[in-house]
């Protein structure tokens, strides 16, 4: 995975609430396991007419003025089913950060899992990036991993972000990446561990 320390980019705005999976990547698209490729059905019933497959010109990310690596959402973002593909349709898109005042626990989790920061902000600040980005499409947002703050137009806002995921994010890992990375200090604790045993032994 791509280290994530600070993002510094344009945004999409989506003012949608209540954001499920189904919508982020709709279940007719979960047959392949392999992440690569999912991007292409990122919002699919809402980027593209369904009976003519045709891109649909009023949604946001058929939009030229819109680009970067940050999705700005509205409140309660990834909550339907657990399916982790969600993450990855946003990964393989582009994004790097997802901005909602509320994320669904699951999805947050898989989010994380994949190199995908969900920053939780309060409801007046979402209000006021959906507004500033929807009006000034040039306008950037500044999220600094490290210091679990997020910055625009002047105003910053800190987020949570779990220590170990936070570690994880920096530093591009995924879960064996991190166990690998500790695997000096696991060997070193194993003959510490062996030579205090044997010492109690004989």
């Amino acid at each position: 995975m791509q280290k994530l320390i600070i993002i510094k980019s344009r945004a999409i705005p989506l003012p949608v609430e209540n954001i499920d999976t189904d919508q982020i990547i709709p279940a007719r698209f979960l047959k392949s396991i392999d992440k690569k490729g999912f991007g292409n059905n990122l919002f699919r019933d809402w980027r593209y007419h369904v009976h003519t497959n045709e891109p649909n010109p009023d949604f946001v990310l058929n939009n030229p003025k819109y680009s970067g690596e940050i999705l700005v959402a509205g409140n309660n973002f990834g909550c339907g089913s657990s399916r982790e593909h969600a993450a990855w349709s946003l990964t393989d898109y582009g994004f790097k950060v997802v901005v909602s005042s509320f994320f669904a626990d699951i999805f947050k989790g898989n989010a994380l899992n994949n190199g995908l920061l969900p920053v939780k902000v309060s409801e007046g600040f979402l209000k006021e990036i959906l507004e500033g980005v929807t009006n000034s499409p040039e306008s950037e947002i500044v999220v600094d991993v490290e210091q679990q703050s997020i910055s625009f137009n002047g105003k910053s806002e800190n987020f949570e972000l779990d220590s170990y995921k936070k570690i994880c994010l920096m530093n591009g890992y995924d879960d064996i990446d991190f166990l690998i990375s500790k695997k000096q200090a696991i060997q070193n604790f194993e003959l510490k561990t062996q030579k205090e045993y044997e010492q109690k032994l004989f």
